[in-house]
């Protein structure tokens, strides 16, 4: 069953965004070309393990900003020196795939990175060698869904963007073709 209104970072994907990226690498199928395969948020709290509210707090969040209620993650070791026990709840990540995906992509490289302060654009260095794009953010309230009074405390998160792209090269052709802002 299909939708009718496809997020719009879709749309653009399939009619500018892949013919582009055809004509540029030289593809000989369409199946060649990168895609955006899942993005994941991540947001760590080590002082989740004496406040337990923390842990809420940041699930409110996490499920204004992406719309889909994120997943506890717990300590899979203990480690005495930071006084954590196996099986604490030290943070929280989403995984957002298809429509929720391009919703959020869009959403964070037209609404929320342009609100940071003195912005200049992200990292351009931060691929892991295989296509991946990761990058975080100091604080949760460039997100136009926080609302400053509600909040307890800043929080910054990770953000970890896995495309089909087998370089770094075309992995950065795709996101820049999409709208990020890279620093020059």
């Amino acid at each position: 069953m299909r939708r009718k209104n496809m997020a719009r970072l879709r749309d653009f994907y399939k009619s500018d965004v892949a013919p582009a990226m055809m004509k540029k690498f030289g593809y000989k199928s369409v199946m060649q070309i990168p895609k955006l395969e899942k993005v994941v948020i991540n947001v760590g709290a080590g002082e989740a393990r004496d406040n337990s509210k923390v842990i809420d707090a940041i699930i409110t969040d996490l499920t204004a900003i992406t719309g889909q209620k994120p997943i506890v993650c717990k300590a899979k070791k203990s480690v005495a020196n930071f006084k954590l026990r196996e099986g604490m709840n030290i943070g929280a990540k989403v995984t957002l795939r298809a429509d929720n995906m391009y919703e959020f992509v869009d959403r964070l490289f037209n609404v929320a990175l342009p609100r940071v302060r003195d912005f200049r654009g992200i990292n351009p260095n931060s691929f892991d060698g295989r296509g991946n794009y990761n990058m975080g953010l100091k604080e949760q309230l460039i997100f136009p869904e926080i609302d400053y009074d509600k909040i307890d405390k800043t929080r910054g998160m990770d953000i970890c963007f896995v495309t089909t792209a087998k370089t770094d090269e075309e992995s950065r052709e795709l996101l820049t073709l999409m709208g990020a802002p890279f620093e020059k």
